[in-house]
């Protein structure tokens, strides 16, 4: 860690926001632009109130005006202003005025920044909470490249000056963060919410990069954003980058397959193609205008009461490799990740689950919290415009198909099963591989744990060579042996 801004120590009580913006105040060596738009000045007001700002604080704006912004930025074109574009714009052109108008041969100990955030708070009928992009480029060391920390928010509060100045203590936050826990991003992350409850504002998107974060993979920052309740789901596309949920789900029709994909299987890749299939058959439903979504629920990533972070990327790995976006998220039962996804879209929903899940969806034991019981539940899941496509499971002894058609749920469901069944919510996939019923993740990954051969054909085309290659799962098959 550079001397100049090392000697942090944990401290026993969280340090106040005051306290934070001076210490940046004080360091010498700190300078930098604030650039912030759409919710007032609300994060540098904290280091003018702090004192001892002037070393600290090169130029502060707020180019409000959409034609000024324009002006200075650019013009986005999508022509939106609150997006993670706008905000790499604006920090690229702060970091360049301050490197053209600052010697550095003058200043060769200056550690320059650029913070800014493009932000909408709660419109006038309070129906949109409103959400916002910040960040902050900067450097710890004035002879390397840049870092940079950028992320997204959703507001909860509903009252606009109570979203300002949670923005402005986030702000300070993070650029704390920035500077004396860049060498500690989990600890990072968690002290965002110093003086901030979270039921007050939620960070969906996360990315780290620049030379001091090169060993970061932002997909298990993303994981972390779930585990300290910061959000309670996060994406990321087949390149492994994270995507903001809102980019992917807006306005879309959304076809949702859940599962622990330890390892995916062809079973998996069997449901989706035919359910797939179906859901672009469904009136309304524009192929363009579709995502497939691969979600997996925390309780599916732990292990012995913990999350498994090297399964987690293992399962992560092999569901991008196929080209397919993949949804961490807090929803163990389905209305609520349907509920998740009416925030963006009034469009079709769809999900594709085996059998077992199905039966789960029918058990009372998992909405005993909701006052309105299974009934509210069901309300809530099937209320959109949603449709169920069931896989079939196939009995080992018997060779029985179980469907629909014979599905049993508890006797005190029946009734209720038929209702959803007959008016066309639940549909059978009935095109399916009866020769890969015997397929089970479990399985797989116990021979693979194990050693055992044969496990590979009951996979994708690839996925076997990928676990080989990069021993994901416990494989102690190395690279060598794939090419002989």
């Amino acid at each position: 860690m550079p001397d100049h801004i090392s000697g942090d120590k944990e401290f026993e009580d969280i340090p106040s926001i005051r306290s934070k913006a001076l210490r940046i105040n004080l360091n010498e060596n700190i300078y930098g632009t604030f650039a912030e738009i759409g919710a007032g000045q609300e994060t540098v007001r904290n280091f003018f109130r702090a004192g001892g700002a002037s070393g600290t604080i090169a130029k502060t704006m707020s180019a409000y005006d959409k034609d000024f912004s324009d002006a200075i930025y650019g013009i986005e074109k999508d022509g939106r202003y609150v997006t993670e574009s706008r905000l790499k714009k604006m920090l690229s052109h702060e970091i360049g005025l301050i490197e053209e108008r600052i010697s550095r041969e003058k200043h060769p100990k200056k550690l320059f920044f650029g913070y800014a955030n493009t932000v909408a708070t709660i419109d006038f009928a309070k129906k949109y909470k409103g959400h916002g992009w910040l960040g902050i480029r900067y450097q710890v060391d004035p002879n390397e490249e840049y870092n940079e920390i950028a992320l997204h928010i959703r507001f909860h509060e509903n009252d606009a000056i109570l979203q300002q100045q949670t923005l402005g203590i986030l702000g300070v936050n993070l650029i704390y963060g920035a500077y004396y826990k860049y060498d500690a991003p989990k600890k990072l992350l968690r002290y965002l919410y110093d003086h901030i409850d979270k039921d007050k504002i939620e960070i969906d998107t996360i990315n780290f990069s620049g030379p001091q974060f090169k060993e970061i993979d932002n997909r298990l920052m993303s994981l972390q954003l779930i585990k300290n309740g910061m959000t309670d789901a996060v994406m990321f596309g087949p390149d492994g980058h994270n995507i903001l949920p809102a980019r992917i789900l807006y306005k879309k029709n959304i076809l949702t397959l859940r599962g622990s994909f330890r390892p995916v299987t062809k079973v998996n890749i069997d449901m989706y193609e035919k359910s797939f299939n179906m859901f672009l058959n469904e009136n309304r439903v524009d192929k363009d205008r579709t995502e497939v979504i691969f979600e997996i629920t925390l309780s599916n990533l732990r292990a012995e009461g913990e999350i498994d972070e090297e399964d987690f990327m293992d399962r992560a790995r092999l569901l991008c490799s196929l080209g397919h976006n993949v949804m961490i998220s807090n929803f163990q039962e389905y209305y609520k990740l349907v509920e998740y996804f009416s925030r963006y879209t009034k469009m079709r929903l769809g999900l594709a689950m085996g059998v077992n899940n199905l039966v789960d969806v029918f058990d009372e034991k998992y909405y005993r919290h909701l006052s309105g019981g299974i009934l509210e539940a069901f309300g809530k899941l099937f209320f959109k415009d949603l449709k169920v496509y069931l896989y079939p499971m196939k009995d080992r002894k018997t060779g029985e198909f179980t469907t629909s058609e014979n599905l049993k749920v508890h006797p005190r469901m029946k009734e209720l099963y038929k209702f959803f069944k007959y008016n066309g919510k639940v549909v059978d996939i009935t095109d399916f591989k009866p020769e890969i019923l015997d397929i089970f993740s479990r399985e797989v990954l116990s021979k693979i744990e194990n050693g055992e051969d044969g496990w590979e054909e009951m996979l994708p085309s690839g996925v076997a060579e990928i676990i080989k290659e990069k021993s994901l799962f416990s494989c102690s098959v190395n690279k060598a042996k794939i090419d002989s």
